[in-house]
């Protein structure tokens, strides 16, 4: 009798201890889970607080460069050239936007010129920047659109004028 009290006592005992096991290795992932997540918000408020900074940053780049365009300092050039320097250790690159086809994502369209090549920037008025591969500012530019030859024009206007006159 007494081998069946202990029998069950230890089978309760082992239901106990693998019920307990059980709950510590929940507790643990999700103490584990907690931590890769508090890591990564870390991480993004970083990525964040960075992007923040170099877009006001960014805009003291564009002053000095028109600046540099009147003054021609070698003074600021040098400064500049150091200035960019900072920005490209710190992974912001400028976006190559002139005579590359227009793209919605990088660039932002400010100006349409008659020109002979279609959806081609002609000319950067804001130059857009990237921060380790994403866009933090979007490039501002001009961009082509072919010259429409007004003799043809005027032709499918009165083609299309007196086809729909006649329907």
């Amino acid at each position: 009798m007494k081998k069946k009290e202990d029998i069950a006592k230890i089978e309760k005992l082992t239901k106990d201890l693998e019920d307990w096991k059980s709950k510590y290795l929940r507790a643990l992932a999700d103490y584990q889970n907690l931590e890769k997540r508090i890591a990564k918000e870390r991480i993004d408020d970083a990525r964040h607080a960075a992007k923040v900074v170099i877009t006001k940053i960014l805009q003291v780049l564009d002053v000095l460069e028109a600046a540099q365009k009147v003054l021609n300092d070698q003074g600021l050039e040098l400064a500049l050239k150091q200035f960019k320097e900072v920005l490209s250790s710190e992974k912001v690159e400028k976006i190559d936007v002139v005579g590359k086809k227009f793209e919605p994502h990088t660039m932002e369209c400010v100006e349409v010129v008659e020109t002979d090549k279609e959806d081609e920037v002609i000319e950067e008025v804001r130059a857009g920047y990237t921060l380790a591969g994403e866009v933090i500012r979007v490039a501002k530019v001009k961009v082509g659109k072919r010259k429409v030859d007004k003799a043809l024009d005027s032709e499918t206007h009165s083609t299309s004028s007196v086809q729909a006159s006649s329907e």
